[in-house]
């Protein structure tokens, strides 16, 4: 018979979902073939895209598209469980045609996307037989088109986890390729301080206070102090007022009126930005399985 091990054991439960006892059960009926083991859970606990749909999705790619002329874009984050499948090539396709699709019907929000048609049936149908196929959960988390005021240029970085578009009025291709850069590697939170949001620089004044005090600076001051602070911030975290990655003696807003151009807007999406990522500590969940198997 062969030897059922540990790891086994994980990578199965890893595919579908199951228990981890029922993994074991599985691998022991299956002889070890990892395959047919899985093929038994499936019949036992049912198709394991419906047990995906749980589990979640912090990992995945950035797809885009761009027409010739530039005046057209669309950009998507397509999520999945693992980076391994992130280089899936079925997936690393269905990001690209999704982007497509966006471009061209201009769906108002996700639910729209998921029933506009792709290859015969729906966004959806595709999604789930493509779950179904890899064995992991697959979701769209979000989507931008843009009809340029000006021309967009697009930006995709480390495997696709990041990816840009900017709309920029005047300037050129290059201006824009590098300015897509810029806002990939600094990462800016609005185009100018009109769009950072009120709690961020309020709560960036009220850690300046209080460092303030605790360093015993004058009450009179700390007003003054925390204003000092928060336009500090505000140069940090908005487009305009960073300095630009390629020549940091000048601010992007420099560059700009250097250059006659704008920018009508920007969208940097950093795949898996803001969700929290489930964390399994395999060899305590071994220990509470054996345990409750022990109890029976």
């Amino acid at each position: 018979m062969a030897e059922i091990t540990a790891s086994m054991v994980k990578e199965l439960r890893e595919k579908t979902d199951a228990p981890m006892m029922e993994c074991k059960k599985a691998l022991t009926e299956a002889t070890g073939d990892m395959a047919k083991a899985e093929e038994i859970l499936r019949i036992k606990l049912g198709n394991k895209a419906s047990k995906a749909a749980a589990r979640v999705t912090a990992e995945g790619i950035v797809g885009t598209h761009l027409s010739a002329d530039g005046k057209l874009a669309a950009m998507v984050e397509l999520n999945c469980e693992t980076d391994f499948v992130a280089k899936n090539d079925d997936f690393i396709a269905l990001a690209a045609s999704l982007a497509t699709l966006i471009a061209e019907k201009n769906p108002a929000d996700v639910d729209a996307l998921a029933a506009l048609e792709l290859n015969g049936q729906t966004v959806e149908q595709f999604r789930s037989a493509l779950v179904g196929k890899i064995g992991e959960n697959i979701t769209v988390r979000r989507f931008v088109r843009i009809e340029a005021k000006g021309s967009v240029a697009s930006y995709i970085h480390a495997g696709a986890r990041i990816g840009v578009l900017i709309d920029l009025v005047g300037g050129d291709e290059q201006m824009g390729k590098d300015l897509a850069m810029h806002i990939a590697a600094s990462k800016p939170k609005s185009l100018d301080s009109t769009g950072v949001p009120a709690d961020l620089i309020e709560a960036e004044r009220r850690i300046a206070i209080e460092k303030a005090r605790e360093a015993g600076k004058p009450e009179a001051m700390l007003e003054k102090i925390a204003d000092g602070t928060v336009q500090k911030y505000l140069k940090e975290v908005t487009l305009l007022g960073q300095p630009f990655v390629k020549d940091d003696k000048q601010t992007v807003e420099a560059l700009l009126k250097s250059r006659s151009a704008s920018i009508a807007s920007f969208t940097l999406y950093v795949v898996g930005e803001g969700i929290e990522k489930k964390v399994n500590d395999f060899a305590a969940e071994v220990a509470a399985q054996a345990a409750a198997a022990a109890q029976k």
